[in-house]
């Protein structure tokens, strides 16, 4: 077993690609088969899999998801940081904090078009810490 904490800055709302850097955790373990878990410690931030071929899908999907929780809604009590508070933990909670992925010859087993990215659901800036567990052989 290998672990590594990620640490990134976000630039606000958006997705951030993060296999290149998964992938470099990977190499360092030394294992060959296993999986790979990346932990995301935030409630306002997630993990997602998706295209990496064309951006336009990332681009689709946050506006959905934007349309979907909107901010700044009335109905919103938890509101302490901003308009964008109570929308970024639900979008948390509509996707995925977690994610595992397999690898085999020391390379992660991703689809053809298939990437991982840190979505960012705050407007502002923030620093972000992904655990990542390497287990194997």
């Amino acid at each position: 077993m290998h672990q590594s904490i990620l640490s990134l800055t976000t630039h606000g709302q958006g997705t951030t690609e993060i296999t290149h850097l998964v992938r470099d955790i990977l190499r360092d373990s030394g294992l060959s088969t296993g999986t790979v878990n990346v932990f995301c410690q935030h409630t306002s931030c997630s993990l997602v899999l998706m295209e990496n071929a064309d951006p336009s899908a990332r681009q689709d999907l946050e506006a959905y998801m934007s349309r979907l929780v909107p901010e700044d809604e009335p109905y919103f009590v938890h509101t302490a940081e901003g308009p964008d508070d109570m929308p970024s933990h639900i979008k948390m909670a509509l996707t995925r904090t977690s994610e595992t992925i397999p690898f085999a010859d020391g390379r992660l087993l991703l689809g053809t078009w298939q990437g991982l990215f840190l979505w960012e659901h705050r407007d502002a800036r923030h620093t972000r810490r992904l655990v990542v567990t390497v287990t194997g052989e």
